[in-house]
């Protein structure tokens, strides 16, 4: 029989990570298709649907989907992704990036009320090496222990296996700022540098559905 990956998610979820930007004078007008395809998805009873807002940078968004398993994004909603896709089309300045992902280390994340949490997504794109979700892993396990900590996700993607998201939310500006200055944080960059095909793709987001 064959030896089980260490890797193997025992979470079966699929999630879709995607990246747009539109002009910043229309940063809000592109709003509202945003939250009609999120409201289109989640009726489907199988997904959570976030919408983040880059800070700094008005109109530059990132779409992260998790499904409860691949059955369920298959079956995802082709009709609101092309309203989506059409509403964006005269305000667009990108294409809409999107790429699929499989849990790699994930955990329940503390649910407040609150949308101005500061959120994090990294992309990580490594030389192909097998040590780089160790560190991903205990980077994670680690960081879910911080106060101040809401989530902590790394994602893996769904055919290149080198290439990682890495999504987080914290309470506050001082709970990041805690973070990035944490001594595992610190090791994991140390570690993670020599592996790494480019910079780290760091963007802070606030949630706005």
């Amino acid at each position: 029989m064959l030896a089980q990956d260490s890797h193997t998610p025992a979470d079966p979820a699929l999630f879709a990570v995607a990246y747009v930007e539109v002009r910043a004078s229309e940063a809000r007008t592109a709003r509202i298709p945003f939250k009609l395809y999120r409201d289109a998805l989640q009726k489907q009873g199988s997904a959570h649907v976030e919408i983040f807002e880059q800070i700094g940078r008005p109109g530059h968004f990132a779409v992260v989907e998790r499904w409860r398993d691949q059955a369920a994004f298959d079956a995802r909603d082709a009709a609101a992704r092309k309203r989506l896709l059409d509403a964006l089309e005269s305000m667009r300045v990108s294409g809409y990036d999107e790429r699929p992902y499989k849990a790699l280390s994930t955990a329940p994340e503390v649910v407040v009320s609150e949308l101005s949490m500061f959120n994090v997504v990294t992309h990580v794109d490594v030389i192909p090496n097998p040590q780089a979700a160790d560190l991903l892993t205990r980077l994670a396990e680690a960081s879910r222990k911080e106060p101040g900590n809401l989530r902590f996700d790394v994602v893996q993607h769904a055919m290149r296996a080198n290439h990682f998201t890495v999504i987080e939310r914290w309470r506050n500006q001082a709970a990041l700022d805690a973070h990035v200055a944490a001594a595992h944080t610190r090791q994991y960059r140390d570690e993670i540098g020599p592996l790494t095909g480019s910079p780290l793709d760091e963007r802070v987001y606030v949630s706005i559905y």
